[in-house]
Order: structure tokens, then sequence, then C-alpha cells
């Protein structure tokens, strides 16, 4: 049975979806004013592993994941580079799919927009003013009335107290508590606006998730999701708005990815110390990323490092060697490897336990290949077909072992063929020591050569 750790209770609960055989999931997308960077990997490629895990295991998934495209951020970016917001936000909006297309990660099936639930959004913050849990400030702005919410604080598991007494708070003169947050903003000078009952002006962050989620999947549904920095303040004015606006129960389950760390610190736009996928990208296979994701249980913080990403690469080779010149096309899956990466799934979506399912696959296979057993073909379509589940070594062997960047150099194929037919030449005029100045060079610049049966060589990247 699939246990999920939900942040709401604090434990891993078995997963009870509120319709049989149906769940409703919606994550929280990315803010459009700049390039994604592995921190936002993560959590497309996390939740994109969920999304397909629950397909396999026979639910119809409904998954929804946001764009945010009007913020501060936003706007000031683009009036930074003197471009219209949609100009802005449409260039990253490309980028972002480019990049999620890179990783695999599949598409969510429903991916609205802030600014096309504009009319979503004033329904309800018109509803919370009706039920006098929203109000307008001095300043035109509408605020959500935190204090008349009485369960405020907890997924996060903080008090209206401890609150009150100064953390995370800000100063606005124009809220009746400083703690009330802003559901609708009046229009500034340059700024985009719509018409609203108060007034031109444009959605608040937290109001357009509530508005955009339960459109989609209704008042309530079964798993929102999102990075761990949205707990509070984000997820938790999210459950103040919608329940505060339905009455009823928002999300069953809370789910939470840890954060992507450099030095110990945070990577994060506002400390500057983050890289982007593209940035990534042009040192390493877009596999490796992905691998290097799921090497990490989703909820731990993930160490950013050349020398975990290095690692990743090895390991990665390593699969991909075990399925080097075999075919398991059409074959049978092995139920008890399937099994145990059940089990690991099923246990909080435990994706290090499940790729430490496909060692003991490959190193079976290795055998297998060794002893020219018949459960070769068995174990092929069991890795691939397991490795698929969580969105790896789907591709040719060969390509992922002889392309990529070594030593930040993208490969050179026809020199490295080159070399290997120099070698061969050598080794036939019974010359050594080139043959082995030749090895020995190719393995300098990042390329193994390994030695066949039939005395010829084939290679990998190191």
């Amino acid at each position: 049975m699939l246990k999920i750790y939900n942040t709401l209770a604090r434990k891993k609960e078995i997963f009870r979806p509120r319709v049989e055989g149906k769940v409703g999931l919606y994550v929280c997308g990315m803010t459009v004013y700049d390039y994604c960077h592995v921190g936002h990997a993560r959590v497309m490629v996390v939740f994109d592993t969920v999304a397909r895990y629950f397909r396999y295991s026979g639910y119809e998934l409904t998954y929804v994941r946001n764009i945010t495209d009007i913020d501060d951020k936003i706007i000031q970016r683009a009036q930074e580079q003197g471009v219209t917001l949609t100009e802005l936000t449409e260039r990253f909006i490309d980028a972002m799919h480019e990049d999620e297309h890179a990783l695999s990660v599949l598409p969510p099936d429903i991916e609205p927009k802030a600014t096309q639930s504009i009319p979503d959004i004033i329904a309800m913050i018109e509803i919370l003013c009706v039920k006098d849990l929203a109000y307008v400030g001095h300043n035109g702005d509408v605020f959500y009335a935190v204090t008349k919410f009485k369960h405020y604080g907890q997924l996060s598991g903080k008090n209206l107290e401890d609150l009150q007494a100064g953390e995370r708070v800000d100063v606005d003169l124009a809220k009746r508590n400083p703690l009330d947050f802003v559901l609708w903003k009046m229009a500034k000078t340059n700024e985009p606006a719509w018409p609203s009952p108060w007034g031109l002006g444009r959605p608040g962050w937290h109001i357009e998730c509530s508005a955009m989620s339960t459109c989609c999947l209704g008042n309530s549904f079964d798993i929102h999701g999102g990075g761990m920095d949205l707990q509070f303040p984000h997820h938790e004015n999210e459950i103040a708005q919608s329940e505060g606006a339905t009455g009823e129960k928002f999300v069953n389950v809370w789910m939470h990815n840890g954060f992507v760390r450099i030095n110990e610190e945070k990577m994060s736009k506002s400390l500057g110390n983050f890289f982007t996928v593209r940035e990534v990208l042009k040192q390493y296979q877009p596999e490796i990323i992905r691998f290097f994701i799921l090497s990490s249980h989703y909820r731990s913080p993930l160490n950013y490092s050349d020398e975990q990403l290095n690692d990743a690469r090895m390991a990665l080779t390593r699969l991909y060697t075990a399925l080097r010149g075999c075919d398991g096309e059409n074959a049978d899956i092995d139920v008890d490897y399937k099994a145990r990466f059940e089990v690991a799934m099923d246990d909080d979506f435990n994706t290090p336990v499940a790729l430490s399912v496909l060692f003991d696959l490959a190193r079976a296979l290795n055998a297998a290949k060794e002893a020219k057993s018949e459960k070769v073909q068995k174990l092929v379509a069991t890795l691939r077909f397991l490795g698929g589940l969580l969105g790896i070594v789907q591709g040719d062997a060969e390509d992922f072992l002889k392309s990529g960047v070594v030593n930040s150099e993208v490969i050179n194929v026809e020199m490295i063929e080159q070399q290997i037919q120099a070698r061969l030449a050598a080794k036939t005029a019974k010359d050594w020591s080139l043959a082995d100045k030749i090895r020995d060079d190719l393995k300098g610049q990042g390329v193994i050569l390994e030695d066949m049966p039939n005395g010829l060589s084939t290679w990998r990247h190191e």
C-alpha cells in the first residue's frame, strides 16, 4: 500500500484517494521571469516521478502545475529589459518547457496561467469579502484577515501568538493586522492591471494558486505539492483562502520536496548562488541531472556539486554498460525485482532504494551475460521497464556511453575512432608500447577503451 509523508499530519499515511481510482495533484510551478535553476528542476523531476508512479499504479491522475506569470519580480524584470510582460513571460515559459523536455519531464495535464485566471481569482476574493474574511485597506488593496481563520498555522506548525511577536511580519499601515496578506493590489503607474470591484489592479501571489487549483480540481482534492520553502507563508495562506471561501477541507495530503543546497546554503535566485539548468546541461547530459535528483529522497536536502554529478554519471554508466549490446524487447518482466521496486516506491516514493534495485538488476545482468544465460533478455526488459518508471535508462546504451561532455569539452567521436584504429594497427604490428600509449592518452581525456574477445575495442566516457 502506498504511504506518503503528509506535511499537514507530520507523518507517513496510507494514501486513500477521495474518489476510488482517481487522484487530483496540484503542484506550485514556476514564476517565469528567468531561466529555471536546479532547484526548479528538482520540483519538476520529483513530481513528474510521482505522477509516473501513480499512473503505473493504475490511478486516473489529473496533474495540474500552474504558471505564475504576473508578480512584482516579473513586472520589474520586464521594465528593466524594456519588454512587455507577455514578451518576457512567454520567452521564459518556452525556455521552461525546453528544460523539462530535456530532463524527460512529461507535461502536466493542465497548466493554468495566473493571467488567464483573473475572473476566478476575483470571484474568490468577492466571496471572502462577503464572509468578512477579507477587507479593503486604507490604500485600496484587499487583504485577508488572518485572525478570522481559526486554523491558521496548521500546516507550518506556527501559531498566531508567536507570529504576532514579530516572526516574518511585514509592516504595512494599510493592514488592520501586520499578519494580514494581500489578495488584490491596486494598480500602479505603468503596471499591468485588470478591472475589479475594487478598481484596476492585479492579484496577490497566494490567491492565484487557490483559484487555479480549485477551478481545475474542485474545492477539495487529494495532493498539493511544492518546494519546502512554500510551506509558509504561501501554502498556509492558500489553506486560509480556499477553506475560508469554500467551507470545505482544501487538500488531504501536502507534499514538500527538500532544498537544493550549495555549500550548506539553499540554492535560490535571491542569494545569487544558483545554477540554471541550461548552464549545467553544458557540462552534463540531461539524464545525469535527472538521476542526480532521484538519487536523494525527495524530502531530503540535495547537495549540488560537480562531485555529486560526476557520481551520477558513473552510476548511469554502470547501468548503460550492463545494457550494452543487449535486447530485451518483448521479454517478460522479472516479478521479484518488480515487487522490490514497488515496495521502495510505495514507501513515500523512496527513489534511492528504487535505484538500488536497478543496480542489483545490472549486476545480475552482467553475470547472466558472462554466463551466456537465457535470463539476459528478461533482465534487460526489467531494467528498462523499471528505469522507465523513473524516467531513466530509456536511451540507446551506445549513444549514452559515447556522447556527452568530458573534461568540459564535447567528445570528438571521429577522433576517438581514429585513435582506436591506430591502436588496432599498432597491436597488429606488435607495437605494444604505442598501443598502450594510445590507450593511456585516451584515458587522460576521459575516454575508457574496452577490448572485446574478437580483438576489436569499444569505448565509453569516463
